[in-house]
């Protein structure tokens, strides 16, 4: 145990494998002249291995920790000295006297807290006797290398800017605090985050750096005084953190929280440029990892934005639905370069005046190795909010393309519809990268269609009208889906070139049983058919929904009467049954 205690506070320090540094080469060229050795070193003794920290007259960084003297030091905390290496019983086979070494005089270096970190050591080719002068030269030596150990130590765990303690220490704070509380006691812990970061990235923008640090020192007081005397970690950019008195509630913590966030008044323009919000955590001393504990802290105060208080109780319901949205977008962009994850199921539009099918639409589907089909309505929508879409988009259209390419060798003239998202819209590239691919495919553009949504055409309607104009020039047919769901205009709708309008499910299930409905379905279809729109009708599910869609001049429909999306193979099947 006592091993494990010094390993741990050694590594704490991250010392191990650090570049050189000039403040402990000092010392240690300081040691080399004073005793008029070769050799001397600041020497860390690891599990399994002497690393020197600095070093004079050795070339190696590291040597075996068996059978080493300095390790004899960090064993016992105290001073060795070996006069004659060969005289000595446990160190005349060692390695370092097979090197021709014959003189060995290491001081500890020991922390505060009583761990031995190693040794400040001196070394010579020759026998030579111990005076107490040297024992207490190298004591002084191994004092100064500690300080500076120390020093550097507190330096990496105070922020230049508001003086507060940091992350690590915050993290070596809560892993300690079962000195002073029992095993899974309860305890909360809070983080106040000062400003979101979008707030923060438009505000450096245009007032620079200067104006974040003054955020920070004019919040340090006041949260000082919220922590209640306790010690204050600042943990993130504008995020600081802080632990309840041992046995506080939580109705009367939060409480307390409360009543800042309400009489908190920013002074100058961050009244108006930040919101503060804050996260609450319970946890168990000495159970839930210091990371751990960090990391809900930041979810609490994440999921704070949305709380009409700004203060919200880490949930562990939440957190799982945030790390499975993270997890499905990692697996997703894995699953983007797998040949085998990722497939196309294609749903098709029949005709409401004769039934004849003369497109489908592509649908991404997704089979994982492990955790089997996953439904896309869990993927889809986090697709737009990242990176993903360029890709996933990419993905997509290449396999429709070549699913087309195979349909019209083989003599159908099917045309395949395939979703694009607002991202896509925007990338100035995205018309080249479409009629690139029919060409190198050898399909006409008019085989496929691109449907977007209103709101992906509102987000940026000009650049979305450029792209769709484009593409419409170029042959490519163009569908507004999801029609009646967004906030477009008749005005904007009239000036986009498309050729179809989808009727969004939401409005064509149940319209049989609710008159209001049934009248502003008809009314959409009308009203597309005077912008010189074909109409598609999504989610039908019924005979008699069907039927009222084709009284009201509804011209294609889509949905689970006709037809589930499905491979191609049984596309080929459910066409040929409806030809025969």
């Amino acid at each position: 145990m006592h091993e494990a205690n010094r390993l741990d506070a050694l590594r704490q320090l991250e010392l191990l494998d650090t570049a050189p540094s000039e403040a402990f080469d000092r010392i240690t060229r300081m040691a080399a002249q004073l005793f008029q050795l070769p050799i001397a070193a600041v020497s860390l003794t690891d599990a399994n291995r002497q690393w020197f920290k600095s070093k004079v007259g050795v070339e190696h960084s590291a040597i075996p920790r068996l059978q080493a003297p300095c390790a004899a030091v960090a064993d016992s905390g105290q001073m060795v000295a070996v006069p004659d290496l060969l005289d000595s019983e446990c160190f005349r086979d060692s390695p370092l006297a097979d090197s021709g070494i014959r003189f060995y005089l290491g001081a500890p270096l020991t922390t505060k807290a009583g761990h031995c970190l190693g040794a400040m050591c001196v070394l010579g080719t020759e026998p030579r006797a111990v005076t107490d002068a040297d024992r207490s030269t190298l004591a002084d030596l191994a004092a100064m290398v500690m300080a500076q150990i120390e020093l550097q130590h507190a330096l990496g765990r105070v922020d230049p800017v508001s003086g507060l303690p940091n992350r690590n220490q915050f993290v070596s704070d809560v892993r300690d605090l079962g000195i002073v509380a029992g095993q899974g006691e309860p305890q909360l812990a809070a983080l106040v985050s000062l400003a979101t970061p979008e707030e923060l990235s438009d505000a450096m923008r245009v007032m620079g750096s200067a104006w974040l640090d003054d955020i920070v020192r004019s919040a340090t007081p006041a949260l000082r005084r919220l922590a209640g005397g306790g010690k204050v970690y600042h943990v993130g950019t504008t995020q600081f953190a802080f632990l309840a008195p041992l046995g506080a509630s939580l109705v009367r913590f939060s409480g307390t929280l409360l009543g800042w966030l309400g009489e908190r008044t920013p002074t100058g323009q961050a009244s108006f440029l930040t919101t503060t919000t804050v996260g609450l955590v319970r946890f168990a001393v000495g159970q839930d990892a210091p990371l751990d504990v960090l990391r809900n802290l930041y979810s609490a105060a994440h999921d704070a934005r949305d709380a009409e208080s700004g203060l919200r109780v880490y949930s562990p319901e939440q957190d799982a639905a945030y790390r499975h949205r993270f997890w499905l977008i990692s697996e997703l962009g894995r699953a983007l370069a797998q040949p085998d994850e990722l497939y196309l199921a294609f749903q098709p539009k029949v005709s409401l005046r004769d039934g004849a099918c003369g497109g489908v639409e592509a649908l991404l589907r997704w089979n994982h190795p492990e955790a089997g089909a996953i439904p896309p309505g869990e993927f889809m929508p986090i697709i737009e909010s990242t990176s993903l879409a360029r890709a996933t988009t990419e993905w997509v259209l290449e396999a429709a393309l070549r699913q087309l390419s195979s349909w019209h060798a083989a003599g159908s003239t099917l045309q395949v519809a395939v979703n694009v998202s607002a991202v896509n819209l925007e990338e100035p590239d995205f018309c080249d990268r479409v009629l690139d691919g029919l060409a190198r495919h050898g399909l006409p553009s008019a085989s496929l269609a691109l449907e977007m949504t209103e709101s992906a055409l509102m987000r940026k309607p000009k650049a979305a009208h450029d792209t769709m104009t484009r593409l419409a020039q170029g042959g490519v047919k163009i569908a507004i889906d999801d029609f009646g769901t967004g906030y477009s205009s008749l005005a904007y709708l009239q000036e986009m070139p498309a050729d179809v309008v989808k009727i969004d499910q939401s409005f064509v299930r149940g319209m049989e049983k609710d008159q209001r409905t049934l009248a502003l379905v008809t009314t959409m279809i009308k009203l597309s058919h005077d912008l010189g729109h074909r109409v598609v009708a999504e989610g039908v599910e019924t005979a008699e929904v069907a039927q009222l869609l084709r009284d009201a001049g509804c011209d294609e429909a889509q949905g689970y009467y006709y037809a589930r999306p499905m491979a191609p193979g049984l596309l080929a099947g459910w066409l040929a049954a409806r030809a025969a």
